[in-house]
């Protein structure tokens, strides 16, 4: 802390103090100083010193206003970590004591007391909890989360900084509230502010049909899906695009103000206010496909044969076919049993059963 807590107080005091169970104010030249545990009235400059210097609640109250970044989003966050709005001032410190984890996102967040009574805030992956420092990469500049955040375990790119695909394997230590903050907009852009937002009752959602009327050039396709019969096709994207196992953001975005989606928005953290550059991209191909003419093809498959093409698509369209094991022969995904079945029904064009795509018989 750069200024003395106390003279921070004692300058603050003519114009009135009530912070998380701390109260002082100054009449004339007498100061009146309470908290749960003492009151105090008609002290002196002097007396008021003494009084507050190793008060817990005069540092908690100097952490707040004078070294706390100030701006709304930020400092309703800060507090939203340690339950400020929900825990009494002792219980909170006394969690602060032995660290205060919070979860966001896939971001596990540790709060804890530094020397002055101040905070300082520890950022690690949900999944490396229980590793120890040793073992994981360790960074002080809260910038390094912007790389950090750009791949995947193994080396992906990220297209969507939301996908529950953050990699493992990092830490900060020991950062200051400011520099927390930046991390996690390094890692999760928008969302703090986002949520504090939707907190206040100020989330400006912009709905589905209303971003597709503004698309224009290669995106302006889109809109030739928009119809005004239905939007099955919109809860299809969204059934895709936006379930929390593709995407930790809640959906807020319906198809427009009057009518809602079919498919459940997810039970993220923060809100998504709007369809993404990615659910746009991902449309403007559907598009393109779902205006292809149907055709009927006729394909013979063994009741076993069916239900494992199910399983196939499932696994894909879950990411989970890494997880499969390859001695797994019961799991209709598994590498060996799709093997067997490309060779026994794909001929050597790769059509499958035989029937070339483009045979309308």
């Amino acid at each position: 802390m750069d200024e003395d807590p106390v003279d921070a107080l004692v300058a603050t005091a003519p114009d009135g103090i009530a912070f998380d169970g701390l109260t002082v104010d100054r009449e004339d030249d007498r100061y009146a100083f309470e908290t749960p545990a003492e009151s105090h009235d008609s002290l002196d400059e002097a007396d008021l010193r003494s009084v507050a210097a190793d008060s817990p609640y005069v540092s908690n109250w100097y952490f707040w206003h004078a070294v706390a970044p100030q701006t709304d989003h930020r400092w309703a966050f800060l507090r939203w970590l340690e339950g400020a709005d929900d825990r009494g001032f002792d219980d909170r410190y006394d969690a602060l004591a032995g660290g205060l984890t919070t979860e966001w996102g896939q971001l596990r967040i540790t709060a804890s007391l530094d020397e002055s009574g101040g905070r300082s805030y520890a950022l690690r992956h949900v999944d490396d909890a229980d590793d120890a420092d040793s073992t994981l990469e360790s960074y002080d500049d809260s910038l390094a989360a912007r790389d950090i955040a750009k791949h995947d375990d193994d080396g992906g790119y990220r297209p969507l900084k939301t996908a529950p695909s953050l990699q493992t394997g990092w830490q900060f230590p020991a950062l200051g509230p400011a520099e927390l903050v930046d991390a996690v907009h390094a890692v999760y852009p928008a969302t703090v502010p986002n949520w504090y937002r939707e907190r206040e009752g100020e989330l400006d959602v912009t709905h589905w049909h209303e971003t597709v009327e503004r698309q224009t050039g290669i995106y302006g396709v889109v809109k030739t899906w928009d119809r005004g019969d239905g939007h099955e096709h919109v809860d299809w994207v969204a059934e895709a695009c936006c379930d929390d196992s593709q995407c930790l953001k809640r959906r807020e975005w319906q198809y427009d103000e009057d009518t809602e989606l079919a498919v459940d928005g997810g039970d993220g953290a923060f809100p998504c206010r709007e369809p993404c550059s990615l659910v746009i991209t991902a449309a403007r191909k559907w598009t393109k496909l779902e205006a292809e003419e149907p055709q009927t093809y006729e394909f013979e498959l063994t009741p076993s044969e069916k239900e494992q093409v199910e399983e196939i698509i499932d696994a894909v369209a879950d990411g989970r076919t890494a997880d499969i094991r390859e001695a797994d022969i019961y799991d209709g995904a598994n590498r060996y049993r799709t093997r067997f079945l490309r060779a026994k029904l794909f001929d050597d064009d790769g059509n499958l059963c035989g029937v070339d795509t483009d045979d309308e018989s």
